[in-house]
């Protein structure tokens, strides 16, 4: 996996076991930088797969890609509904406006 890629997931993953523990008086706050993580994380993944040669040009095949199905391993699976939904805009040239997120 790319660097800066690894970086943002491994950032993204600390964020998210920071959040399952928070205590009341930090939840919101905790929340709110996984949210920047995640969203962190996937403009490196855009980044990624706009400078592949060959670009996947479905879901399937991007989730087949070894920069991917690295993350995936070790995803949390209440995230990967999400982490798939944002790789396909990503493979569908979307992109996604800031009121667009999942709140």
């Amino acid at each position: 996996m790319e660097s800066a890629m690894k970086k943002a997931f491994q950032l993204m993953l600390d964020n998210w076991e920071k959040m399952k523990r928070s205590v009341e008086e930090d939840a919101e706050e905790d929340a709110d930088q996984f949210e920047a993580s995640f969203y962190a994380l996937f403009a490196e993944v855009r980044a990624w797969y706009e400078g592949l040669e060959e670009q996947p040009k479905t879901l399937d095949d991007a989730m087949k890609q070894e920069e991917i199905k690295q993350m995936v391993e070790q995803l949390p699976a209440e995230i990967l509904l999400n982490f798939e939904t944002e790789l396909e805009w990503i493979i569908e040239g979307e992109m996604r406006v800031e009121d667009e997120r999942y709140d």
